[in-house]
């Protein structure tokens, strides 16, 4: 999904934000802001890995290991998954305050009246759904465990095993064959 109106939306509303919102819901935003340019960059960086490495490359394990091992960086992939964890329980704890959804629904008019619908859609559906999470006994503690386990087991392998066993890991991951 191309999400460029989405993020111009946001860089357009990111100022009022402070006045309309609790001081919890503007932190939120403003991580999520700084999460969202580090992923951005870090994809930046893998695609023109991958762009490289894509005529010698005999599968998209083999290809996206050498991407990945090209851009490094272990530090700003540890810290990007921190900061997933840490969104992840801020969105937990604001899908539980009183009051939040109803003021995000009162913007839906105002929202698509500045020609911010792309946004103001997006907002609430993932409100809604995590919200969903959120109310399952131990859901959204199950979903981060789930996701932190995944990604640092990807990380560990991406960064420490072997060239050939990461292909061939990363190939069954893929459905692929090495």
């Amino acid at each position: 999904t191309d999400y460029t109106d989405r993020d111009l939306q946001f860089g357009r509303i990111a100022g009022t934000l402070q006045t309309m919102f609790p001081q919890p819901v503007v932190n939120t935003a403003v991580a999520l802001a700084v999460l969202h340019a580090q992923t951005e960059e870090l994809d930046q960086d893998m695609g023109r890995a991958w762009l490289v490495h894509g005529a010698n490359a005999a599968s998209d394990a083999i290809r996206y290991t050498a991407a990945w091992r090209t851009v490094g960086q272990r530090h700003a992939r540890a810290q990007q998954l921190q900061r997933v964890l840490a969104m992840g329980n801020d969105l937990a704890r604001l899908t539980r305050t009183p009051g939040l959804r109803m003021m995000l629904r009162m913007m839906r008019g105002p929202a698509n009246a500045a020609g911010m619908g792309a946004l103001q859609r997006f907002l609430e559906a993932g409100f809604d759904t995590f919200g969903q999470l959120a109310r399952q006994r131990g859901g959204v503690e199950q979903f981060l465990a789930t996701i932190e386990q995944r990604e640092r087991a990807l990380m560990d392998q991406l960064f420490d095993a072997d060239r050939v066993t990461c292909e061939t890991q990363l190939a069954n991951t893929l459905g692929q064959a090495r």
